[in-house]
């Protein structure tokens, strides 16, 4: 995709999801950060940053009686609690990037990425894949921000995120960043057959991934 591949065409929304773990912050700021005519959708959050996270530049922290009264002024394009914490996507946000012919990128989890088809069924959603449940458990382990127990709670969700990749048009399987990447700038360049889910040699690779 060149640089200005997404100018170049209507304004497209891409949400993308993924079980905790499968890289999904990391391979979306990478393909951000080499196509920068993008926009980058900053999700709302209640949950404390971490160490290495800045408030409207990694998500928008506020306290959980502000999220509830965004969520009754109708500023939530979509929401959900995730490990006991609130996250939703910012609806003026996104109108205002997609009214300026900028395509935006949504960073969420697969049941704000249902809420957000059933508002704008254009969009183009992405599920975010690990290549395998080993290798998912490794990068869990090897962040060292969760206590044991954390982790656990982490994978058995995982398992259970996994299980709605079907409801998205396409897969990514993370293995490889630089091959994930690419993968995905030809997804939003519209090129994206490989990694459609109607593709069948990529439904036999996700089948063998989930068990």
């Amino acid at each position: 995709m060149s640089n200005n591949a997404a100018a170049d065409r209507a304004a497209k929304l891409f949400v993308f999801a993924a079980p905790s773990g499968a890289g999904k912050t990391t391979l979306v700021h990478a393909v951000v950060t080499k196509h920068p005519e993008l926009r980058f959708s900053i999700s709302y959050t209640t949950r404390q940053p971490r160490i290495n996270e800045a408030n409207e530049v990694d998500y928008l922290f506020v306290s959980e009686e502000r999220f509830m009264q965004l969520r009754d002024e109708d500023e939530l394009l979509e929401y959900a609690e995730v490990f006991d914490n609130y996250y939703a996507t910012s609806r003026s946000q996104v109108e205002k990037h997609l009214a300026d012919d900028r395509s935006v990128v949504l960073e969420i989890d697969w049941q704000g990425a249902r809420q957000v088809r059933e508002s704008m069924p254009d969009c183009v959603t992405i599920f975010i894949m690990p290549p395998s449940l080993t290798e998912l458990e490794r990068r869990l382990r090897d962040r060292r921000t969760d206590r044991p127990e954390v982790i656990e709670r982490r994978l058995r969700d995982a398992r259970s995120d996994m299980a709605h990749w079907e409801e998205f048009d396409h897969v990514i399987i993370n293995d490889d960043l630089d091959r994930a990447v690419i993968d995905l700038e030809a997804v939003l360049a519209g090129n994206g057959a490989a990694s459609s889910t109607e593709n069948a040699d990529l439904r036999t690779a996700v089948l063998s991934i989930i068990g």
